[in-house]
């Protein structure tokens, strides 16, 4: 499967850093409950204001939704069977980054701010799955697009 390569990001847990911080504990619950905590990843979501107030004054605006994105984030392999879940008896985990995790917002839209560094506020704004291209003059779109998906 293709996919957004590991060396640029991916999703792991940082159990063990938390856990030698002494910032987590491991609590012992039935086997059915997990023993680990996940703590909210710190990375700042933008303000959906931005992304708004950022398109003002353009002429030609492309609004983008990179819906199949999040599933193109491999998981950190040590940490596949820590998202674990069962159906009918089989354990399952993910291989990529699902829509459920805690952290996916904060993690996709790291992934977003490092893609497009040289294009944010500039030609395009970014929040979260969802793209804006602005151009000033209809002429100049097709040169902002491809610049982008180049």
């Amino acid at each position: 499967m293709l996919g957004i390569d590991p060396k640029v990001i991916f999703h792991r847990l940082e159990i063990v850093k938390l856990k030698a911080a002494r910032f987590i504990r491991e609590v012992n619950y039935t086997t059915w409950l997990s023993n680990i905590l996940c703590s909210k990843d710190s990375y700042p979501l933008p303000s959906i204001d931005r992304l708004v107030d950022g398109a003002l004054g353009f002429q030609v605006l492309n609004f983008l939704d990179v819906y199949f994105g999040y599933n193109l984030i491999k998981m950190y392999p040590p940490n596949a069977n820590k998202i674990s879940f069962m159906m009918n008896e089989p354990t399952y985990y993910y291989h990529v980054m699902s829509f459920d995790l805690k952290n996916v917002g904060a993690i996709y839209q790291h992934l977003m701010d490092k893609v497009f560094t040289n294009h944010i506020s500039c030609n395009l704004e970014v929040y979260v799955d969802n793209i804006v291209v602005k151009s000033f003059a209809p002429e100049e779109h097709i040169k902002d697009l491809e610049e982008i998906f180049a």
